[in-house]
C-alpha cells in the first residue's frame, strides 16, 4: 500500500510539473520539447512508469498503469491547448506585421531589370547544373603563378604578351586575365573526377567595339579517366542548343591555347540573311595538357580532362542581336530596361 501511494505521488508531482513547464513556454519549439520529455519514447511516464510496470505487483499493475495513462492523456490535452494558444498568438503577429494601410497613398516604384550579363550567366550556370557540374568562383586579384605559370605559360612564352595587363606589387600579383587559375585551385584542393564551371569578371587592356578591358568569362573544366575529344565536342554541342534553344552545328578548328593539347577554336552554324549557312566562332577549348595536370599533382597517364572557355558579353549579343558591346557597360536606361 505504502508503495502504491508513492507511486501515485510521484505521478502527480510530474502532472503538476508538466503543467507548470507548458503554461511557462512562449514558442512552439519549446512545447514539442516538453512533448519529448514528457511522452516520448525516453520520457518521464515511459521511463519512470510504463517500463517499471513488469516490476511491480501483478494487482498493483492494472492501477498504476491507468493512473499513468490518465496522466498521460492530460499532459497531452495541455499540449494541445497551449498548441493552440500558441498558433493563435503566432497569427496574430504575423498579422500585425503584414498589415498595410489600403487608404494610404501608394508610392510609384519604378521595377529594376535583370541585366542581360547576369541573365545570361545564370542560363550557363543551370544549363552545366543540369549536367552535374559545380559553380566556382576564385580571388579576382591573382599571382603570377595561378593567372601562368601553372597554365603552362612561363615568363617566356609569347602566348603571355596578350595577357600582360593590369600588374600590381611589382608584377607578383594582376588582375586575372581569365577564370582558368580557379580551375589550377580547384584541383589542388579536391582529387578527380572533377566536373565544374567558373564564372566571373576578368581583365585585359583592350576597349572598342568588341572588347572590353573588364569582361565577364565563364569557363568549364572536366576531368576523369579516359576522357577524349568526342566528351569535348559533345558537351559543347548541348550547351550551344541549350543557351540559343536551337539546333545548332558546331565545328572544332585546330587552334593554339597553352593550356591545352590539342585546342581548338569552335564554331556554330547559322543562316545568314539570304539563308547561306556561315560559321561563327564562339569559344575556344582543348583536351588539359599534361603539364597542367603535372602543376597540380594529378598524374596525366591516369587523368585526363577537357577545359573551355567563352566570353559571357560575347555569348550575350549574339543570343539578343547586339553589335556593340559597349552598350553593355553604357548605363543606357533604354537599354537596361531591355527597350531596345
Amino acid at each position: 500500500m505504502e508503495k502504491k501511494n508513492k507511486i501515485f505521488e510521484e505521478l502527480e508531482k510530474v502532472k503538476q510539473q508538466a503543467v507548470g513547464e507548458i503554461k511557462g513556454v512562449d514558442s512552439q519549439k519549446e512545447l514539442e520539447e516538453l512533448r519529448v520529455k514528457y511522452l516520448g519514447k525516453k520520457g518521464i511516464l515511459t521511463t519512470r512508469f510504463l517500463k517499471q510496470l513488469g516490476k511491480l505487483d501483478p494487482q498493483l499493475r492494472p492501477q498504476v498503469g491507468q493512473e499513468t495513462n490518465a496522466c498521460k492523456d492530460m499532459i497531452t490535452e495541455q499540449l494541445s491547448v497551449k498548441k493552440k494558444a500558441l498558433v493563435s498568438e503566432e497569427k496574430e503577429k504575423r498579422e500585425e506585421e503584414l498589415y498595410v494601410d489600403i487608404t494610404r497613398p501608394g508610392a510609384r516604384r519604378r521595377t529594376g531589370y535583370e541585366h542581360l550579363l547576369k541573365k545570361t550567366q545564370k542560363e550557363i550556370e543551370e544549363i552545366f547544373i543540369s549536367l552535374g557540374y559545380a559553380v566556382k568562383e576564385g580571388p579576382e586579384i591573382e599571382n603570377v603563378f595561378y593567372n601562368f605559370e601553372a597554365l603552362n605559360t612561363p615568363d617566356w612564352h609569347p602566348a603571355r604578351d596578350e595577357h600582360d595587363s593590369f600588374y600590381l606589387k611589382e608584377n607578383e600579383y594582376l588582375l586575372r586575365t581569365h577564370t582558368s587559375p580557379v580551375q589550377i585551385r580547384t584541383m589542388e584542393k579536391e582529387a578527380p573526377p572533377i566536373a565544374i564551371v567558373a564564372p566571373g569578371k576578368v581583365y585585359r587592356s583592350d576597349y572598342d567595339a568588341t572588347h572590353l578591358p573588364m569582361f565577364h568569362q565563364t569557363e568549364g573544366l572536366f576531368v576523369d579517366k579516359d576522357v577524349n575529344v568526342g566528351h569535348l565536342k559533345g558537351t559543347l554541342e548541348h550547351f550551344m542548343r541549350e543557351l540559343f534553344s536551337k539546333d545548332i552545328t558546331i565545328r572544332l578548328r585546330p587552334s593554339f591555347f597553352p593550356f591545352t593539347e590539342p585546342s581548338f577554336e569552335v564554331d556554330i552554324s547559322w543562316k545568314d540573311k539570304y539563308g547561306k549557312i556561315q560559321w561563327l566562332e564562339v569559344l575556344g577549348a582543348g583536351m588539359v595538357d599534361p603539364n597542367v595536370f603535372k602543376a597540380v599533382g594529378y598524374d596525366p597517364e591516369v587523368w585526363s580532362g577537357f577545359a573551355f572557355g567563352a566570353g559571357i558579353e560575347r555569348l550575350t549579343m549574339l543570343k539578343y542581336g547586339l553589335t556593340d558591346i559597349r552598350d553593355l557597360v553604357r548605363g543606357d536606361i533604354r537599354f537596361l530596361r531591355q527597350e531596345l
